[in-house]
């Protein structure tokens, strides 16, 4: 989800996300910011459930701090902090009923929203780099002796020869991250394209050059 940074005024979130081009209505909505800060928690809940931008960046300014506070800790990455603050706060301005004072606080509230979302990101890495590992053990071995081939001649006119035969993309890739030592993460973000499909023109390309220096006699 592409949101705004924490750091970006909940009123700025609520009209450039929620209510392109609508009009704020509704007597909680009008309210001054002083009058706003003198309601309790229960009441900016029902306040921002009607509408009230002012009563949300109240919550904000209460309880902003503790959320992405708990998001840090638990992500380690301040980037992705500010996104599950204000997916959070984004959130409660879209479904405010969710929230029930009589089962707790809404710091507490927010706070486990926080939790939960950090801990999805978490787990969402954790299943990437496995999924990454699974991947490269399960790899074709004729990859692997492709890959070495590779390295074995990579200064030879063979080589040179082969290389040349690759559509560019393949060839870019392969040189990128075989000549250049570069991971796939980085080649994908030099050729500004997904790492999947820098992963692909690079296997589709080794299986090519297989072909290609078993016919030129490569060793």
């Amino acid at each position: 989800m592409d949101v705004p940074r924490a750091r970006n005024a909940p009123h700025a979130v609520v009209r450039s996300r929620l209510l392109p081009g609508r009009r704020v209505r509704g007597r909680y909505a009008r309210r001054r910011v002083s009058e706003v800060r003198g309601l309790s928690d229960a009441a900016l809940v029902v306040a921002i459930g009607r509408w009230g931008e002012d009563a949300l960046a109240e919550a904000y300014r209460r309880h902003g701090g503790a959320v992405l506070g708990l998001a840090r800790r638990v992500l380690a990455d301040q980037a992705l902090a500010e996104e599950v603050a204000q997916e959070v706060f984004l959130r409660l301005w879209r479904e405010p009923g969710r929230f029930d004072a009589e089962r707790g606080t809404l710091r507490a509230f927010l706070l486990v929203l926080a939790h939960r979302r950090s801990v999805d990101l978490v787990r969402s890495e954790q299943a990437r780099r496995q999924r990454e590992e699974r991947e490269a053990r399960l790899a074709p071995a004729a990859d692997e002796d492709v890959e070495r081939k590779v390295w074995e001649l990579r200064q030879a006119d063979r080589l040179r020869e082969a290389l040349g035969g690759l559509p560019e993309g393949e060839r870019r890739a392969i040189e990128m991250a075989y000549f250049g030592g570069r991971t796939y993460r980085e080649v994908a973000a030099i050729l500004e394209e997904p790492e999947g499909t820098i992963k692909s023109r690079i296997r589709a390309g080794l299986l090519r050059l297989r072909g290609a220096l078993t016919d030129i006699g490569a060793p």
